[in-house]
């Protein structure tokens, strides 16, 4: 079965006993060739030297292969020999592995037997099988950027932003086969989520840490999986994958402070999104949370009515709780706020029917299934 704490015990205490009665060498005579790849890990030096097979794809990976790939070209290292597993295409790991000359292979890797000691997977996207981690006579660790168990899954950094989550960290864990970020916890470091801070910031933040942590696990390996910590279900959540739907904003649920955490999970990626005359707006150079005074008094504010602040050519929207504002739009083309307001808004600032005043107004998609429908009936 798995490699357990009880497993570990018996191999440390017999590589002791081979350490002191073998000064060193490989067991001779015994054909178990995960005892003698462990021997040969842990009883030359006080300091393990991993042959290591690193599987990863994107710039947060990269991070740690960096590290790794450091801890290879020294003598104080801890790494004997480095190769990399990526999938196909112009990934970030490739282009790092091909700059540095390291081995690659690709997905699924052939001919691993009795090659490695341990396994290192970061922001790989693919379940690795159970033939597979076993031939690793360390398992397979995985850098995780949560406090796991919370927030397990494939997005976990962007859904810290999105909930407002106040601290997080990374976690270094054994995988398992048949589902993610569920294996025992090797090691885990806090960290306090700076305000205002966006996904992509938190994202290079964690990387790195969870590449200092992944060195810090594997130069104590044995204890640390001697000591492992199975994870429980208390606090357990999944971060599902990011997803153009998420960015749709809906005016009348929403509140500023949801806006400004939604804009800095997503919005690098993909920008946040609303209903406009049955079109769709992009909403660009998001400026947070602001003041607005209506000339008009006559005008009460709905979720979804929008004000131009000449002031600081700022579209402010109307929402839940406040107003929040966009410095851009981008409709057939990207612009400006004040650039939106005189080619498409100030004509319907002085219209006063109720369907005249829906075209200055944005809207979630069921909003404007509700507008569409009233400027069909307003034309019988």
């Amino acid at each position: 079965m798995w490699t357990n704490a009880k497993t570990i015990r018996a191999y440390v205490e017999t590589l002791k006993r081979c350490q002191r009665c073998c000064m060193g060498t490989l067991w001779r005579g015994d054909t178990d060739r995960g005892k003698r790849q462990l021997c040969r890990v842990l009883s030359s030096t006080s300091k393990p030297k991993w042959r290591l097979l690193f599987f990863g794809t994107d710039h947060f990976a990269v991070e740690s292969l960096k590290l790794l790939t450091s801890s290879r070209s020294t003598s104080e290292g801890i790494v004997e020999t480095l190769e990399v597993v990526t999938l196909a295409g112009d990934v970030p790991v490739k282009r790092f592995a091909q700059e540095n000359h390291l081995p690659l292979h690709s997905w699924p890797p052939d001919d691993v037997n009795g090659r490695f000691d341990v396994g290192v997977v970061v922001s790989f996207g693919c379940l690795l099988p159970e033939r597979l981690i076993r031939k690793f006579p360390y398992g397979i660790l995985n850098v995780h950027p949560s406090l796991l168990p919370r927030w397990r899954g494939p997005a976990p950094v962007f859904h810290t932003i999105l909930h407002g989550d106040s601290v997080t960290g990374v976690s270094i864990i054994q995988i398992r086969p048949h589902r993610f970020d569920v294996g025992p916890i090797l090691n885990q470091q806090l960290y306090q989520v700076p305000e205002n801070c966006t996904a992509d910031e938190l994202g290079g933040t964690l990387a790195t840490m969870g590449a200092h942590l992944l060195i810090k696990t594997l130069m104590s390996l044995s204890e640390r999986m001697e000591n492992q910590r199975e994870q429980g279900q208390t606090g357990a959540t999944f971060a599902p994958k990011i997803k153009t739907s998420m960015s749709w904003i809906v005016w009348e649920e929403q509140t500023c402070d949801q806006i400004d955490r939604l804009y800095r999970a997503v919005g690098s990626r993909i920008p946040l999104r609303t209903m406009w005359m049955g079109r769709t707006i992009k909403l660009l150079d998001f400026t947070g949370k602001c003041h607005v005074s209506l000339s008009d008094q006559r005008r009460n504010p709905i979720p979804g009515s929008v004000s131009f602040q000449k002031d600081s050519n700022t579209l402010a929207v109307c929402c839940k709780d406040g107003w929040v504002g966009f410095r851009s739009v981008l409709l057939k083309k990207r612009l400006t706020a004040a650039d939106f307001y005189n080619g498409y808004l100030h004509r319907t600032q002085q219209k006063n029917t109720l369907c005249q005043m829906a075209e200055g107004q944005f809207f979630s998609k069921k909003g404007e299934i509700e507008v569409h429908q009233m400027r069909k009936n307003s034309k019988l």
